[in-house]
């Protein structure tokens, strides 16, 4: 029963990362009291409350550095960092590395695990005066 409860509870918490949600909130949606809820959910899932609201609106930003373009500061006001200093400091103690370095790493390593993707010929679209130039469709170095 008490796993139930905290899969429907963290199914809803995983609904609502991109709002601020504090333990209060969670408690008052669970119908549990604060102390409660935080003891069944340390025994259920082996971490605190606050700790898995935490990781997830990390991953979660993650995998916005790895898949957009959109700015650190934007993605850390999306999950409710008052900063993107705030942001950085948690995003480095958690993937050891900060928020820039990390996106840098992982398009790195993209490029070097699917290759493929950068050897195309784009010769017959070359249109700028650098290109024709040049010879290179592509500026990725």
């Amino acid at each position: 029963m008490q796993q139930e409860i905290i899969h429907s509870l963290t199914h809803w918490i995983d609904e609502n990362l991109d709002k601020a949600l504090s333990i209060d909130e969670v408690a008052a949606k669970s119908g549990y009291s604060k102390w409660h809820l935080q003891r069944m959910f340390r025994t259920v899932t082996k971490q605190t409350l606050g700790g898995y609201i935490r990781e997830r609106r990390l991953t979660l930003a993650a995998e916005a550095l790895r898949q957009t373009q959109r700015p650190v500061f934007d993605i850390a006001m999306q999950y409710g960092y008052d900063s993107q200093q705030t942001f950085s400091r948690v995003f480095r103690r958690q993937f050891s590395q900060t928020p820039t370095a990390y996106r840098h790493n992982m398009r790195r390593q993209a490029m070097i695990q699917h290759p493929r993707l950068l050897n195309f010929d784009c010769t017959e679209n070359m249109n700028s005066f650098a290109q024709r130039t040049t010879g290179e469709c592509c500026p990725v170095r």
